[in-house]
């Protein structure tokens, strides 16, 4: 099938296609006579896998590593769920960041009043402030 195609069927757009082939995610497409890229099954079958990888936040290296072990059957699991479990402690190290954010916008956004005054601790808080 041609890339047209196996991106329909994926989900993943065209152009992606390449780029996972150029920095080597997936082996480069076989090529029809005339010069085509030309995909399989299993090369759509491995599009959706890194496209649902990628939906999940995982790194492209990490994908890479979990293709590795999914094309591997005599892999251990425990090397899966250690690249999982590492995934997850920098998901929850974001979430914690973003809370903090979260926090810190609510207590300015209520400092605010929000009225013709030109003060406002929300800019007050954004502006350098300088050592006297």
């Amino acid at each position: 099938m041609n890339i047209g195609t196996a991106a329909a069927r994926s989900g993943v757009p065209a152009k992606t296609i390449r780029y996972y082939e150029e920095i080597g995610l997936m082996p480069k497409a076989g090529r029809t006579a005339s010069g085509y890229r030309a995909y399989t099954q299993t090369d759509v079958d491995m599009l959706r896998f890194i496209q649902r990888a990628r939906s999940l936040g995982f790194s492209v290296k990490d994908v890479g590593d979990l293709l590795t072990l999914w094309r591997d059957r005599e892999r251990a699991s425990a090397d899966v769920r250690r690249i999982a479990q590492g995934h997850m402690a920098e998901v929850e190290r974001k979430i914690a960041e973003l809370e903090t954010i979260r926090r810190t916008l609510q207590s300015l956004i209520e400092r605010c009043h929000g009225d013709h005054r030109p003060d406002c601790p929300i800019l007050d808080e954004l502006a350098p402030h300088c050592c006297d």
